[in-house]
């Protein structure tokens, strides 16, 4: 029998049992990228983390619509009420429509994914192309009496909102701490409040981007989107919402505020966060200058970077860690990320040699066990990766014949593998891939070791050590066996 899934949710700060909305169906909504520039590391922390619950859930049986939105309007510079648009900013330094600068930016972000792994999403909805869904929104909300027109912009009445309802339940915080920490902005005397936050900007002049509405020509405030996109295709009520922890306040926060104010409550029964990347224990992102792009991941070309890393290594590397814990760049971790990946996949490398056996001489059933056990325990990747480095053991002796298993273990013993490794962490045997589909390292690298064997059965000693030690010095380990030889890059 398979445990039953637990998710921590945000909003009780507790371990909750999974239970869907509609039996059988999940609903996800995921706030996704905002498209003025290349991904970095940073933002393959929320693609990786919810791509693996996706995978689980299916994996699982689920029906699953998961909707991972694209922002390619109304995230502004400072916060979601002041500043320069981030897009039309980039659009024009570089002398570009604002939608070819986040048409190309997407497309590059698509690019990324693909490459490490992270499946599309059931929809991927544009903000610039769900106005009218934000305008309707923001209506809904001025119906409710819960928000004011000030000046052609449409403003969030927090104060208001809190003496009904809870403004903070999500992140923790009261309206008096909110009401210190909000520091004061440019153009905030449209506003009754300094914590009020905008549902609907009247465009400056100088604006690129802008829509008409019943109170000017302008745009949505940043958290509209996802309350107008995340309803619409999942409905009033859904079943998980969620995103980085940084969008926890006030993102996510407004979210909900927003949702109770125009449908009477909440839309999302699960808040779930993911943790994020630091770099010297400090937030990665594009804020802080300190973000390394995937790009500048995969050919090394970074002043941090010692090396460059796969795009597998990096999934590793991240799977590896819980994603409610904090995860640090270095390049050990990662060069450590990069040799457990490989001997994970030589592992399974060895399995498919393995000669089926009249006994198994293993408890079979354990691995499928212990992996379900940690993914059922909000998605414990690091403890699935655990459970199969103790296996690459027996999967090793398997091939060498210091382990046995019968037919039905070995199969049964595959499908896990093949479940686990590929269907739900989703790694990839990036040598394989990379020789479109074949592996072409393999079979060179025995050839040689074949080379080497028949050197020290003539005795010739020169040969045979200039083999391994070429091999070495590529960082290829030659393990001498009784019947043969194994070998491993480091």
């Amino acid at each position: 029998m398979k445990p039953t899934l637990t998710l921590y949710n945000t909003l009780t700060r507790r371990k909750e049992e999974f239970e869907t909305i509609h039996p059988g169906r999940v609903g996800m909504y995921v706030c996704g990228p905002t498209v003025y520039g290349d991904p970095h590391l940073g933002h393959t922390r929320p693609a990786i983390t919810f791509d693996l619950l996706f995978r689980y859930l299916k994996a699982e049986g689920y029906k699953v619509r998961y909707v991972r939105n694209i922002t390619d309007v109304g995230h502004l510079e400072h916060d979601a009420d002041e500043g320069e648009d981030k897009i039309a900013k980039k659009a024009r330094l570089e002398q570009l429509e604002p939608m070819e600068v986040a048409h190309y930016y997407t497309e590059r972000y698509h690019k990324y994914m693909d490459m490490m792994g992270v499946l599309s999403p059931s929809i991927e909805p544009h903000a610039s192309g769900h106005i009218m869904e934000q305008i309707d929104f923001v209506q809904k909300i001025l119906d409710a009496g819960f928000a004011y027109e000030s000046n052609g912009s449409v403003y969030f009445d927090v104060e208001k909102y809190n003496a009904a309802h809870h403004y903070g339940c999500l992140s923790g915080r009261n309206l008096d701490d909110i009401v210190t920490d909000t520091r004061a902005l440019d153009g905030q005397s449209d506003k009754q409040h300094s914590f009020d936050f905008a549902l609907w900007k009247k465009a400056s002049p100088e604006h690129i981007m802008r829509w008409k509405s019943p109170w000017s020509d302008g745009f949505p405030g940043w958290h509209m989107e996802c309350s107008a996109m995340s309803t619409k295709y999942l409905g009033e009520k859904f079943d998980i919402h969620g995103g980085g922890m940084d969008l926890m306040f006030p993102h996510h926060e407004c979210e909900i505020a927003q949702s109770t104010a125009a449908l009477g409550h909440d839309s999302a029964r699960y808040w779930v966060h993911n943790n994020m990347i630091t770099i010297n224990g400090k937030k990665m992102g594009k804020s802080y200058n300190n973000f390394i792009t995937l790009e500048q991941m995969f050919n090394g070309e970074h002043d941090a970077l010692e090396q460059a890393y796969s795009p597998m290594t990096v999934r590793f590397f991240i799977l590896q860690a819980h994603y409610r814990s904090t995860l640090d760049f270095s390049n050990d971790a990662l060069k450590a990320a990069e040799k457990g990946l490989d001997r994970l996949m030589k592992g399974i490398e060895a399995l498919g040699k393995a000669k089926p056996a009249a006994t198994t001489s293993f408890n079979a059933a354990e691995l499928a066990e212990r992996c379900e056990a940690a993914m059922a325990d909000d998605l414990n990747s690091p403890m699935v990766i655990s459970a199969l480095f103790d296996f690459v053991r027996i999967f090793n002796g398997l091939a060498d014949g210091s382990q046995t298993a019968t037919a039905e273990d070995l199969e049964a013993l595959k499908a896990t593998v093949n479940r686990w490794v590929f269907d739900i962490l989703g790694l990839k045997d990036e040598k394989a891939a990379a020789a479109g589909g074949k592996d072409m390292v393999t079979p060179l690298v025995e050839m040689l070791l074949n080379m080497r064997l028949e050197a020290k059965a003539a005795k010739n000693w020169t040969l045979s050590d200039q083999i391994r030690d070429q091999l070495t010095a590529i960082g290829i380990r030659v393990k001498d066996r009784k019947d043969g030889f194994d070998w491993e890059i480091e």
